[in-house]
């Protein structure tokens, strides 16, 4: 959905209603999580998906008309409906998906949520998706500005609003449900937390393909090297910042000021102990989930000894990744990315990285799992 902001407050702006189908329930195998949109535009344009492709189209026409008449509607696809209806999930699970209209009198503060996340601060939307018809749709922000908007009743928002709070540090995205006036209500808490940060050691073109992958896995990409020769904004166009500056210096100081957390990944990819050693002293006395150093095994062996000479513990070492990647047989830098992203994932995920062939149980991970929460394949 954050990728589709800018679209979606463009034609908020111009005052063309636009139709929002969000994923909210899934139930045995779904192809995307609760929170996955799809956006319809004023024109028929179609943003984002909300199936891996055998709903969609029955999904766009019924945005079509709620886009339309301004009614919400609460959908129910999944296998076996296909006899019936004529469309269904051939992956065999179930989705649940909430359809509404987004225009200034349905969502009035959207120009500040959407100025929210862009500058990095933390937001939260909570819509009352399923429940009596009078509260669907209703909406809540939580944001630096506190709280704006009502579910429809006060009960409501005083119990969904804990629950929001907790997601929203915890950067879930999630459904809650409560009865009031003996109806269940249904209520979506989509967190937008500012980015999870990759910071990458090195001005490689190792460096520069895993950056364009990691701003496209949803991370805020940082490239340091000590070189200004060599990290420079034109050899690293996806990343976020390139910053020159020795790299466990500029660690310590981000360490320091709280802008590395439990969702960052670090990777040393300088290929030279004297940057890369005292790097991963300060990186693995750090929070980060993720801290992986490339190279060949020898290499990673070697660096191990330097680190417990130096006086790091086994512990400590055994948060390092390395050589980083997993084992796909890469060699460009580009296939280099692909197994070092893979992995960054799979540590995120708590899988094991194998083939899914060769795998058991649910293939996606659940979406109310917090990242670095292993799952069950």
């Amino acid at each position: 959905m954050r990728e589709h902001l800018p679209d979606l407050l463009r034609w908020w702006l111009a005052g063309h209603p636009v139709a929002a189908a969000t994923v909210t329930g899934t139930a045995g195998s779904a192809p995307r999580p609760v929170g996955a949109t799809m956006l319809i535009g004023p024109d028929g344009t179609v943003l984002g998906s909300v199936s891996g492709g055998c709903v969609e189209a029955a999904v766009h026409a019924e945005a079509e008309r709620v886009r339309a008449t301004g009614l919400a509607r609460a959908l129910r696809y999944g296998a076996g409906q296909e006899a019936a209806t004529g469309v269904g999930l051939t992956c065999g699970g179930t989705i649940d998906v909430f359809v509404e209209r987004l225009d200034r009198a349905t969502f009035p503060r959207l120009d500040e949520m959407v100025a929210a996340v862009r500058a990095g601060q933390q937001v939260a939307v909570l819509t009352c998706v399923d429940g009596p018809r009078r509260r669907m749709g209703r909406r809540m922000l939580l944001g630096p500005w506190g709280e704006h908007g009502s579910l429809g009743d006060a009960r409501l928002d005083a119990a969904t609003l804990p629950e929001a709070r907790a997601a929203l540090a915890a950067a879930r995205t999630e459904v809650h449900r409560h009865t009031v006036d003996g109806a269940e209500h249904a209520v979506l808490v989509r967190a937008h937390p500012p980015p999870p940060r990759m910071i990458l050691f090195g001005a490689t073109d190792h460096v520069a393909a895993l950056a364009t992958v990691g701003s496209q896995l949803g991370y805020r990409v940082t490239v340091c090297d000590a070189r200004p020769a060599f990290a420079t904004r034109r050899r690293f166009p996806s990343a976020d910042e390139v910053v020159v500056d020795w790299p466990h210096r500029y660690l310590a100081a981000e360490v320091a000021g709280a802008r590395v957390d439990g969702r960052t990944v670090l990777i040393a990819m300088t290929h030279d102990p004297k940057f890369e050693l005292p790097l991963l002293e300060v990186a693995l006395a750090g929070p980060a989930a993720y801290v992986g150093a490339v190279g060949s095994r020898r290499a990673h062996a070697e660096r191990l000894d330097r680190l417990r000479a130096a006086g790091v513990t086994a512990d400590a070492l055994a948060r390092l990744a390395g050589p980083a990647g997993l084992d796909l047989g890469a060699s460009t830098p580009a296939e280099t990315a692909v197994s070092i992203a893979a992995e960054v994932i799979a540590v995120r995920t708590g899988r094991a990285g194998g083939p899914l062939g060769h795998g058991h149980g649910r293939i996606h991970t659940s979406p109310l799992t917090p990242p670095g929460v292993p799952t069950r394949r």
